[in-house]
């Protein structure tokens, strides 16, 4: 019996291995059609993830890459990158503003119509792309409205030029742009600014399977995505760090706790964990500015603010300089970012308890420190003066007193008898201590 099991494994043993080895090439020859979820604006990072997705694609050879979006829009150079990506990406990339009541705004515009697919799914919109300038001066003079006529006609040439390559209709796109027109899924469809509605992504591949599209290039391609294997591209750790940190209010907390870190740390020598933590948000928040609109003139105003704070302690004025401080970190902290989109843009949630925080903790670092300074000298000579002690022996003009444990030779100005108690005056440079009888 041992014999006859033995010899069937020795039979049954290849085959097994065989049957694995063509399960495993089939599952690595199978279709696959790629899937990333953008929920976020369009910035440096947004436009990594999603270039990052095409490369991989085009790497394990799919069939089609899903972009399923919803952004309020985003940096136009970012977009510009992203763009520049979907038109010379060898694997067919669709642009699926999903779930319901999602939105493909602005800059999620203009990706969109970059694609080979643009589908929606019910209940989203679309359009809303006209430019607007990040960190000009908003005024009305002649400059400033020529600059965003080029912008504004600029970006109209980059969406028909889009358009057109993708045979979507070029006015309902420049007009998004030049008017700031946004259209519902069904407005879009009929419209043919956009190529299907679908309610899934199942719904939108079987919808998609067999459909032939032409490329940018202007190459036509069918697609066959029957049986294709559908797989989510999922963010990586660095990816999800980079978009919480890109987070305008959390950049914000970042850059105040690490002001407040750095003067703890320069306040008290040697504290050391004031300073780490203050150094490392400090730089965290550096590098979200780079991710973000800044206006420099207000990251300027916060540093003000702060050296306002520091000079009060340092100098007597009578809360002016605290109160400028407030003022100037308040103003900063509006200016700090200047974009249209609300989710680029800093949150008065944030701004108004941030600021009260930090100027409650400077205003009574000033007031600890206004009491040490009104607080009596306890050592030296002038902790001396205003003790009070007992005469030894009679002074007439000169004699013995007892201080704190301590004889001690003395003077006065008037005779004092011995047993008497005296309080200090002054004490002199020879040791001698001046006293008047009380």
């Amino acid at each position: 019996m041992s014999f006859y099991n033995e010899f069937a494994m020795k039979k049954i043993a290849p085959v097994v291995l065989c049957l694995l080895i063509l399960l495993t090439a089939a599952e690595s020859a199978q279709a696959k059609i790629f899937t990333i979820t953008v929920n976020a604006p369009i910035h440096p990072v947004t436009a990594e993830i999603i270039l990052k997705a095409i490369d991989q694609a085009h790497e394990e050879q799919a069939k089609l890459l899903i972009i399923k979006l919803n952004t309020p829009g985003g940096l136009d150079s970012s977009m510009r990158e992203i763009i520049e990506g979907i038109v010379n990406s060898p694997v067919p990339v669709v642009a699926y503003v999903s779930p319901s009541g999602a939105r493909a705004a602005s800059a999620g515009f203009f990706i969109s119509i970059a694609c080979d697919v643009f589908a929606m799914a019910p209940g989203t919109s679309t359009g809303a792309a006209h430019p607007v300038s990040v960190g000009t001066s908003g005024g009305e003079s002649q400059p400033d409205k020529t600059m965003e006529e080029k912008i504004t006609n600029d970006a109209a040439a980059y969406i028909r030029t889009l358009a057109e390559k993708r045979g979507r209709n070029v006015q309902m796109a420049e007009d998004a742009v030049r008017k700031s027109l946004s259209y519902t899924e069904q407005e879009a469809l009929k419209g043919k600014v956009i190529d299907l509605v679908a309610g899934s992504e199942t719904e939108l591949i079987e919808s998609l399977d067999g459909r032939q599209i032409k490329r940018f290039d202007g190459r036509l391609e069918e697609l066959h995505l029957k049986d294709a294997l559908l797989v989510e591209i999922p963010l990586t750790f660095r990816h999800k760090f980079l978009m919480a940190i890109a987070d305008p209010n959390l950049a914000y907390i970042l850059l105040m706790l690490g002001l407040l870190g750095l003067y703890f740390e320069f306040a008290n020598p040697g504290a050391i964990f004031p300073g780490v933590i203050g150094g490392i948000s400090l730089l965290l928040a550096l590098f979200s500015f780079q991710i973000l609109p800044v206006n420099y003139v207000g990251l300027l105003l916060i540093i003000l603010g702060t050296v306002m704070f520091v000079l009060e302690i340092k100098v007597t004025s009578y809360g002016a300089l605290a109160m400028g401080g407030i003022v100037s970190l308040f103003l900063g902290s509006i200016m700090l970012i200047k974009s249209p989109i609300p989710e680029l843009s800093l949150s008065l949630r944030y701004i108004i308890p941030v600021v009260i925080g930090v100027s409650l903790v400077f205003i009574f670092l000033v007031y600890l420190v206004i009491k040490a300074h009104a607080k009596k000298t306890l050592t030296g000579k002038e902790g001396m003066v205003g003790e009070i002690g007992k005469a030894l022996t009679s002074l007439d003009l000169e004699g013995k007193v007892f201080v704190h444990g301590e004889i001690w030779r003395a003077v006065s100005d008037m005779p004092i008898n011995q047993g008497d108690r005296v309080e200090i005056v002054e004490v002199k440079n020879n040791l001698t201590l001046k006293v008047r009888k009380i």
